[in-house]
């Protein structure tokens, strides 16, 4: 009885119970998490009539060696247990969300004498004020670098007010962008002002901001103080620039989150507008295959989304019904303290916000289906050229050594017409002492498939097509250790001109394909010829820097390579590591391993 059997008869013994069912492959590795109302009905779903299944339902399915169940309490409790799988297993055939864990917060805490608005990691339950999280670290940093030049406030290391009138103030004072309060003469009120004023930026309200700088700006004016006039004009117009550009995210005070959800003829898109105060304030979306339940992927995704908020919204717009919106409200209050109201708008302003969320996930899908469009015409040619069927998968191989060491080979993979770097792969050839292209070309390649024969999963997919970097004879070595292991892969050289670019294709029996006739399939494999040089020659530089750090400290007795590398690693370079004393290397290492590095660089004579 084979694996499909098996679970099949393993799913009609199932209870009627709800729960999470997680299904696993051959190497036991999770390829796919689902929440049930009743286990038995879904599961037994998957081995019955696979006809009925979408072509990735169905691949998934016939790598399905086992899968586990959990029974839980109640659907809530099914849904949680799979939000926590999902994003503790990662599988492989899930709709997941971009994990945000990079995301940071912006903290502020005024009460503090001086306070600073910092960029932190995560909320935490200190009373001070947490805004975000943002799209980004760089975006964070971004827009704590412009709250604190238009409110003047320091971004230096100095504290306050011990280190008021020490030095003199830093180049940020120079440049205008801090009023200098390492100076005498500023009070601790004035400041205040400036962090009150930052801290009604971040909550979104530019408006009063604004009237209050445009205030002072009078003020001064009437006062016929020119040059501070035209200071606070400066900030006006920068606060006034800033509201526009509407850089805060949905934060503490958040309102509303829209959810728009749209399809393509091969792509859907899962969108989250954040409203506050009636205004659009930020948007993260997600673009992924098509789903087959879009209810499900939905639900699935709002879950996710929600998961690891500090946050939640009051209202949560819906693109179309869900059937478990009790238990979503449920979920996000369990995790955000908040108690959202969940429903689809069908008229009036909130109807207005729920199709602009779905006209930019419209337009999101849209744009990646027509990159795809694109990369799909370019190999679906290269498949007519060349008399195949479209090579979705190609995975191209080169040799970089240099002189007699230090030989590798280099694969990389492009999947649908674009490169996927975390399929490729690196191989240090083995038993030979001197520079072999072509018996290096053979190793790798069968080392390479050996692997894929051996059940590896990390090399559990066959190419459509095999580019290797060179002539005839380096494709007749790819295609000769092919047949060798009964593999049957289309193999092509790829040939370079006098200035070392990418003229044609070639047979391992010597015919020359030309590609020139056709600029985006010329240009198509120029660049995987190019990829996959630059992937070879990168993997060999990092050797053979390896190979020469190390070398200085070979020879010396107790360093062996765990003790270099922990050398490397304390002291950044050989230079530091021949400078240090023997206090400074007792810190990592054995006092008699420590003596042996210093006499090493210094005879034997013992350091201080």
């Amino acid at each position: 009885m084979n694996d499909f059997e098996v679970c099949k008869q393993k799913a009609l013994s199932l209870p009627l119970a709800p729960g999470v069912y997680i299904m696993r492959n051959k190497q036991g590795q999770v390829i796919y998490v689902g929440k049930a109302k009743k286990l038995k009905n879904r599961v037994t779903q998957y081995f019955q009539d696979t006809a009925s299944h979408s072509p990735k339902t169905r691949v998934m399915v016939s790598k399905i060696a086992d899968f586990d169940v959990i029974v839980a309490g109640s659907e809530f409790e099914a849904l949680v247990l799979e939000c926590s799988l999902i994003k503790q297993h990662m599988p492989r055939y899930n709709i997941l969300l971009k994990d945000d864990k990079g995301y940071p917060y912006i903290r502020l805490d005024t009460k503090e004498e001086y306070p600073r608005i910092t960029m932190v990691a995560k909320p935490l339950s200190d009373g001070a004020a947490y805004y975000g999280p943002f799209g980004s670290r760089s975006i964070t940093k971004s827009l704590l670098d412009e709250l604190n030049a238009v409110m003047k406030l320091p971004s230096c290391n100095r504290r306050f007010p011990r280190d008021i009138g020490k030095e003199r103030p830093c180049l940020h004072h120079h440049m205008q962008q801090c009023a200098g309060w390492c100076m005498p003469g500023h009070s601790s009120a004035e400041y205040m002002d400036a962090i009150r004023q930052a801290k009604m930026l971040l909550e979104g309200n530019y408006k009063l901001v604004a009237s209050h700088i445009q205030q002072q700006m009078l003020k001064a004016s009437e006062e016929l103080n020119f040059e501070l006039a035209a200071s606070f004009r400066d900030r006006l117009q920068t606060v006034q620039k800033l509201g526009q550009r509407q850089l805060v995210t949905a934060g503490q005070n958040a309102d509303t989150d829209v959810i728009g959800y749209a399809e393509t003829e091969a792509k859907a898109c899962f969108t989250v507008l954040h409203f506050r105060d009636g205004n659009l304030v930020h948007k993260e979306y997600q673009v992924f295959a098509l789903p087959d339940d879009r209810i499900g992927a939905v639900s699935t995704l709002i879950a996710q989304y929600y998961l690891d908020r500090e946050i939640g919204p009051r209202k949560l717009l819906l693109p179309f019904d869900l059937p478990d919106t009790v238990l979503l409200e449920q979920f996000i209050r369990g995790k955000t303290g908040r108690n959202p109201h969940i429903y689809v708008p069908q008229r009036g302003e909130n109807h207005k916000l729920l199709l602009l969320a779905c006209d930019n996930a419209k337009e999101e899908a849209q744009r990646l289906t027509d990159k795809e469009a694109h990369y799909a015409g370019r190999i679906r040619l290269l498949g007519k050229m060349l008399n195949m069927e479209m090579p979705r998968r190609i995975e191209s191989f080169d040799i970089s050594n240099l002189g007699n060491s230090d030989i590798v080979a280099g694969m990389v993979v492009f999947v649908d017409g674009k490169p996927k770097p975390s399929e490729y792969k690196k191989f240090k050839i083995h038993g030979l002492t001197q520079a072999d292209d072509y018996g290096s070309m053979h190793q790798a390649v069968s080392r390479r498939f050996h692997r894929y024969l051996s059940g590896d999963s990390s090399f559990d997919s066959l190419p459509d097509l095999l580019l290797i970097d060179g002539g005839a004879s380096h494709a007749a070595t790819a295609q000769d250790a092919l047949l060798q292991l009964g593999l049957d892969v289309p193999v092509l050289g790829m040939v370079k001109d006098d200035r070392h670019r990418t003229r044609a294709l070639i047979t391992p029996s010597g015919e020359e394909l030309r590609i020139d006739t056709e600029p985006s399939v010329f240009a198509f494999i120029g660049t995987i010829q190019e990829e996959t040089h630059r992937f070879a020659i990168g993997y060999q530089k990092n050797l053979r820097g390896k190979r020469i750090r190390y070398s200085a400290l070979d020879g010396i007795h107790g360093i062996g390579q765990i003790r270099k590398q922990q050398l490397l690693q304390k002291f950044k370079s050989i230079s530091a590591i021949s400078q240090a004393s023997m206090v400074d290397l007792e810190q990592i290492l054995p006092r008699n391993a420590a003596f042996a590095v210093y006499s090493h660089f210094h005879g034997d004579k013992e350091g201080e």
